[in-house]
């Protein structure tokens, strides 16, 4: 299915018309018409289109000042123009005003689909590019899965089976365990691997804004919807969709989210246009969704549609054994990233891993390694390059007193917060931790908002 899937024609002959939607129809583009620019900017404003095929000389509004206030409503709208007063002059005028092609009357149905096509590709590049910035912005935890322990030789087999079957998975698992690296490893061993990967945090989107972030919305639609926007479903058509932690998702938008999953189809906040998803969805969540349903917090149909395959990620302090494995892997990593000939670690240090608890989970673990490979004097590290996380002292058989880890931690986030008067992506970079990390323990120590 091609991603430019919405046309709109203006013109005001009737057979131009209706060439263009019987030639566009028949390719598979959902196609609608408008007789005058009036009452194509009606259906601009209330649905949303990927290209739109202009006439320039219309009684009434011309197609030049509809072209400007197509550009206004969505600047990212493809306008293909066309007249049977094709000049040099009306061509520049239009490209300068924001077309993106020109054709003239009388034309062919295959120069048409031609430069629909060229559009097509356009847009795909640059929602690509779009999807491409979304996954950089929103990378965190390690990107393979690392691990020797029954339990996660056991996940890696299920992500082999699961990958190529395209169904719907539901990881479990507490926070830091891993559950954003097993759903792009599902989507990476999948046949949409060369499609996009987009992840929502369910956790960090604000309630009234969560529907605009998923399905869109067009200009206008509420206060600050300046210019139409595409959905993260949009993003992903043909790839992978990430619900990260699920259960904080309201009861509103997972009515919206199971007519999502069930019709493969978003419309836009303010829009009643539909638009075909193709997309592979992976949900994760912390807290126990049984039980949720249970409580009437979590709808009984939505969870039977993402729980189709459940992943189990168990904690980090049930699988003591990965813990070498991930250190190795993490001081690889770390060497790289920050510049540091840190190649090993201290028998005493690694106790002190091995016998604390990770209530953080990996995520944690990662966040020390990196916190010690920046602080290490040497090639190794020792003990005293695990001071931040109270681990210093910690002997071959002892795990720190939890409660001094956590006013350790507490008091270094605080002071980072106040060193870049409360720049959170500053104060992460300087603390060794990613911004969602970050935002989950300022909530966590209540220092402010999140």
């Amino acid at each position: 299915m091609n991603l430019v899937s919405s046309v709109l024609v203006i013109d005001d002959e009737e057979s131009v018309r209706a060439g263009c939607v019987q030639t566009l129809a028949a390719e598979g583009y959902r196609v609608k018409a408008a007789e005058n620019g009036t009452v194509g900017l009606q259906l601009a404003q209330k649905g949303s289109f990927d290209v739109i095929i202009l006439d320039l000389r219309m009684p009434g509004m011309d197609g030049m000042e509809v072209l400007d206030k197509l550009r206004q409503h969505d600047p990212g709208v493809l306008v293909i123009v066309i007249t049977g007063y094709a000049t040099i002059d009306s061509a520049v005028g239009a490209m300068k005003r924001g077309a993106y092609d020109f054709l003239p009357k009388p034309f062919t149905p295959e120069s048409l689909l031609a430069v629909v096509a060229r559009a097509a590709d356009r847009k795909r590049l640059a929602m690509e590019n779009v999807c491409l910035r979304l996954e950089l912005d929103e990378r965190m935890g390690p990107d393979a899965i690392v691990g020797r322990s029954p339990a996660m030789v056991e996940v890696a087999e299920l992500v082999r089976k699961v990958a190529v079957a395209d169904s719907t998975v539901l990881i479990c698992g507490e926070t830091g365990s891993g559950k954003e690296l097993v759903a792009k490893a599902i989507h990476r061993h999948s046949d949409r691997r060369d499609k996009p990967f987009v992840v929502v945090d369910c956790g960090a989107l604000v309630e009234t804004l969560f529907e605009s972030e998923l399905f869109g919305h067009v200009e206008g639609s509420f206060t600050g919807a300046v210019e139409t926007t595409h959905g993260k479903f949009e993003l992903a058509h043909g790839g992978t969709v990430f619900l990260d932690e699920i259960a904080n998702v309201g009861g509103n938008i997972q009515a919206k989210l199971l007519r999502v999953i069930q019709e493969r189809e978003v419309t836009k906040v303010g829009s009643s246009q539909r638009i075909e998803v193709d997309v592979r969805i992976v949900a994760a969540t912390n807290k126990d969704l049984a039980e949720e349903m249970k409580e009437g917090r979590f709808r009984e149909d939505l969870f039977y549609r993402i729980n189709v395959v459940p992943i189990h990620l168990p904690p980090l302090r049930d699988r003591r054994e990965d813990i070498p494995v991930l250190v190795a892997y993490f001081l690889r990593k770390f060497g790289e990233r920050r510049k540091r000939d840190v190649t090993g670690i201290s028998d005493e240090a690694m106790r002190s891993l091995e016998a604390y608890d990770w209530p953080g989970n990996v995520r944690e673990l990662e966040n020390a390694v990196e916190r010690a490979v920046v602080m290490a004097d040497g090639e190794t590290i020792r003990p005293r390059d695990l001071l931040y996380y109270g681990l210093g002292q910690a002997g071959p058989k002892q795990a720190p007193p939890g409660g001094r880890l956590l006013e350790v931690e507490k008091r270094e986030i605080a002071d980072a917060l106040r060193r870049f008067n409360g720049h959170k992506s500053k104060a992460a970079e300087y603390l060794g931790i990613n911004r969602k990390t970050l935002r989950e323990k300022i909530a966590k120590y209540r220092l402010g908002d999140a």
